[in-house]
């Protein structure tokens, strides 16, 4: 039986869910949800906001409402983010969710641009209440303020647009350092004023540009006041390092340089010269900082072609962005857009190294790597070991804490071959080993690590150490991998075992003639692999003499001897036999064996 407590809850629920939006409008609804979170009742609150949500509300309506009511947003913001009841802050999220997309829409909406770029030259109050709200459309107001400016038949409202355009602040610079490739140049004069006047640092390389490059004196002049204006001492450093430190700027994510926070993506601005108009590129904020940091990187070689640190930089930006995680790159890259690579193996190994020595500074794993493979593709010895100040960043990325990293280093240096000594060839040797010995049972939890680049670097790894080998390199010494290349004999992949053999077939020692000797003699192995490991067991009798053991000779003389053996492991074996150099007692014993009489 029901007490009398749970009875009253019971119908106080029923009365919640029936009475809770019957009837009500969207405002009803959403001033008795921040009326419950402000009393703390957030049992109630949670149903209004379900409700709110159910009705699918007009994103530009409730943030009209959110503006209407600022001190119980307010609340709502400090009750989300303090979190006392997890469910109210799901709902919550949802509920600021659309309310930032209104926020979005309302100062983004063309239409309503336009028109309050008109009220600027209506009334003195229409004007302070333009100015207000072209602010808080932000960047989005600049394309239309600037057609509104180039337009010669709207001259009567250039003085406001004027003085409304540096209100706009922060939020306009993208778009009008990149209008500053206008060709209009009463436009363009008022862009470098604006500039100026808005005051921000993001502007000096642009405006620098200016200085440097334009035809135009007054252009010129005008663009080094607006420095003045900003920075007094930045007047005495060129463009390009400018652009430079502006790139880093956003490479390193400057919290000054982020997009706008009420939309789920950033806008990159060009200016479309045919056109003669701002266009933007709506691209993911994953990605955003590296995209900008690669269009000023290529400001600064516009601006001085011989600055090479714009290109490492460039470089080390494209890896980045490409490791950001998002499906593809921009859609302004083109189809045929090469990946950053094909730029690296391009650029050099000067530029390598730049965009090396940054991720091994910054620790980035996904540029230290791109770095390095595009390195192993081109580079040789002189070229791999490029001094970069004190620093030698591909022996440095040796001892980098992320394993494919280290053993890209180890395959780029192994496949230059390097003839000269250097402290860290042991551990080329050391990574090599490891990465042999990578298969599926040592995959780690780390996302980048998996099954299929763990067996890529095994036989990278391996090539590596054969090519060092065969070559009898003098730098680099492989005896110190000789345990990882016997346990790689009995690996379950094939390759790997083949590889294993052909390099022990180089290494002067005992153990390594050896264990060639057991993977051919081993009944459970491929009979390609053991023809094959016999062929090495050949190798290295004619390189290194017979170093086997009598059990050992006598099975391969019993392999020889059966009529029963396959015959081209047979044929390899006797080629083995013979390279060893046996005693002729055995040989005199296997023409005897079959002789007839």
């Amino acid at each position: 039986m029901f007490n009398g407590k749970t009875a009253t809850a019971i119908l106080a629920i029923g009365l919640i869910v029936i009475g809770v939006g019957f009837g009500q409008t969207l405002e009803d609804n959403w001033n008795d949800f921040l009326h419950y979170i402000k009393i703390g009742r957030f049992d109630l609150a949670k149903g209004y906001a379900q409700v709110v949500l159910q009705s699918n509300p007009d994103p530009v309506e409730l943030f009209a409402l959110s503006q209407e009511n600022r001190e119980g947003y307010e609340i709502l913001l400090r009750v989300h983010e303090a979190a006392p009841d997890a469910e109210l802050a799901e709902l919550s999220q949802k509920v600021l969710n659309i309310i930032d997309q209104g926020r979005f829409m309302r100062r983004s909406a063309p239409k309503i641009i336009v028109e309050e770029i008109k009220r600027l030259s209506s009334t003195a109050r229409g004007r302070l209440i333009g100015v207000k709200r072209l602010k808080d459309a932000g960047e989005y107001a600049i394309p239309y303020m600037l057609d509104a400016m180039a337009d010669r038949s709207r001259r009567d409202e250039l003085p406001n647009i004027i003085w409304a355009l540096p209100q706009i602040g922060q939020p306009a610079i993208r778009p009008l350092v990149a209008a500053l490739q206008t060709g209009d140049a009463p436009l363009k004069v008022e862009i470098i004023k604006a500039l100026g006047k808005i005051g921000y640092p993001q502007s000096l390389a642009y405006l620098q540009y200016v200085v440097e490059k334009d035809d135009s004196p007054e252009l010129r002049n005008l663009a080094g006041a607006s420095i003045r204006q900003i920075d007094r001492t930045a007047a005495r450093a060129p463009a390009a390092v400018l652009f430079f430190r502006l790139a880093e700027q956003y490479y390193y994510q400057a919290q000054s340089l982020s997009p706008a926070e009420d939309a789920g993506f950033g806008n990159i601005w060009f200016w479309d010269s045919a056109a003669g108009r701002l266009t933007r590129e709506e691209v993911d904020k994953n990605y955003f900082n590296e995209l900008m940091a690669m269009r000023v990187c290529e400001w600064a070689v516009k601006a001085d072609p011989g600055f090479g640190q714009a290109i490492g930089l460039w470089l080390a930006a494209f890896f980045k962005a490409e490791a950001a995680g998002v499906a593809r790159m921009p859609a302004y890259f083109g189809d045929k857009h090469a990946d950053a690579l094909v730029y690296a193996t391009t650029a050099g190994p000067e530029y390598l190294h730049q965009a090396l020595a940054r991720a091994i500074n910054d620790k980035n794993a996904d540029v230290a790597l791109g770095a390095v493979e595009a390195l192993a593709t081109t580079a040789g010895e002189k070229s791999l070991f490029y001094m970069l100040g004190p620093a030698q960043p591909l022996l440095q990325a040796l001892s980098f804490d992320d394993r494919a990293v280290r053993y890209s280093a180890a395959i780029a240096v192994a496949a230059a071959g390097p003839r000269q000594g250097f402290a860290e060839s042991k551990l080329v040797v050391v990574s090599l080993a490891d990465a042999l010995g990578q298969n599926a049972e040592l995959i780690s939890e780390t996302q980048r690590w998996n099954e299929e680049l763990a067996n890529s670097y095994a036989l990278r790894a391996a090539e590596a150490m054969l090519k060092l080998a065969e070559t009898r390199n003098p730098v680099i010494d492989l005896s110190a991998a000789q345990s990882a290349l016997v346990s790689a004999t009995q690996d379950k992949r094939r390759e790997i075992q083949v590889f294993a053999g052909q390099i022990l077939a180089r290494l002067s020692s005992p153990d390594a003639q050896r264990a060639i000797a057991a993977m051919a003699l081993n009944g459970n192995n491929d009979l390609d692999v053991r023809i094959l490991a016999f062929e090495s067991l050949a190798t290295s009798a004619k390189i290194n003499a017979y170093m086997l053991t009598e059990p050992i000779v006598d099975a391969i003389y019993a392999l020889i001897s059966s009529d029963e053996t396959e015959p081209d492991l047979r044929g390899a074996a006797a080629a083995a036999y013979g390279a060893l150099n046996l005693p002729s007692r055995k040989v005199k014993d296997l023409i005897l064996d079959q002789a007839k009489s």
